[in-house]
């Protein structure tokens, strides 16, 4: 057996930035979007790194402070999984219904169960399902 060599993918140079302007913007949509989830505020402040119940309150009154990396990071997921959910479910409705239903996929658990475990990683890995699942890979 002979092997062949594998042309590396070069590395990007830089990481894509989200500026202040787009983490006000994300934040604005994220509450938004929790809203059309029907979160409670104890599952959004979760959904956002453990978010204090006072900033959260902040930012449902459209009070947006300083957004920090991680958190800007957890609301850029937040948008690719309702993207991914816009592109699975004609009717947005059954998008927002769909986070909170039983999945065979996620053992019996919810998309939101399995987001509510509260790492950045379990954003991550929802989205990454959902793209997979839209064939977007």
């Amino acid at each position: 057996m002979q092997l062949h060599p594998i042309a590396a993918t070069p590395a990007r140079v830089g990481s894509p930035v989200i500026t202040d302007e787009e983490a006000g913007a994300l934040a604005r949509t994220t509450v938004n979007l929790f809203r059309a989830w029907g979160l409670t505020d104890a599952e959004a402040r979760t959904l956002l790194g453990g978010m204090a119940a006072r900033t959260w309150a902040r930012w449902k009154d459209g009070e947006i402070g300083r957004i920090d990396r991680d958190l800007r990071m957890r609301m850029a997921h937040l948008m690719g999984i309702h993207k991914g959910l816009r592109y699975l479910f004609k009717d947005p409705a059954w998008g927002y219904a769909w986070v909170r239903k039983p999945n065979a996929a996620f053992g019996g658990s919810s998309a939101l169960d399995i987001m509510l475990r509260g790492e950045l990683s379990d954003l991550a890995l929802m989205r990454e399902w959902l793209d997979a699942e839209r064939g977007a890979w």
